[in-house]
């Protein structure tokens, strides 16, 4: 196959597990535009202009929006910041529990956790 058909990602599913609160974390300490909460019930946020979305899935299992390896986890969701130690500072005053920053390469990063255990991934 020359060229797939897939034209781009539209949205990724996390779960959380208390959708309001969530929803209002991911807008207040990430700055997410929360466009709406479905009667599904979903949380659907968008990342500034783009046409990425971000939807919220309730759900009262114990499972998270990363995987493991060697029993640790693994995040599966990486995002970008031009403003790293910024953003790792807002993180850190919003009492959000986040990794120190490293760097590979000439590649810096962080890993932070959502309020649901999800691990979640920024760089730059």
């Amino acid at each position: 196959m020359s060229k797939s058909f897939i034209e781009q990602v539209h949205y990724i599913r996390i779960p959380v597990r208390d959708l309001e609160q969530s929803a209002q974390w991911y807008k207040d300490v990430l700055g997410l535009q929360l466009l709406t909460i479905t009667e599904d019930p979903f949380a659907i946020l968008k990342i500034n202009e783009g046409p990425f979305l971000i939807t919220l899935v309730p759900t009262e299992d114990d499972t998270f929006a990363h995987f493991t390896i060697d029993n640790k986890p693994a995040f599966s969701i990486g995002f970008t910041s031009p403003e790293l130690s910024k953003f790792h500072q807002h993180l850190i005053d919003n009492q959000v529990k986040v990794e120190d920053i490293k760097e590979d390469n000439g590649h810096a990063f962080f890993h932070f956790y959502d309020p649901n255990g999800n691990k979640l991934q920024v760089h730059w």
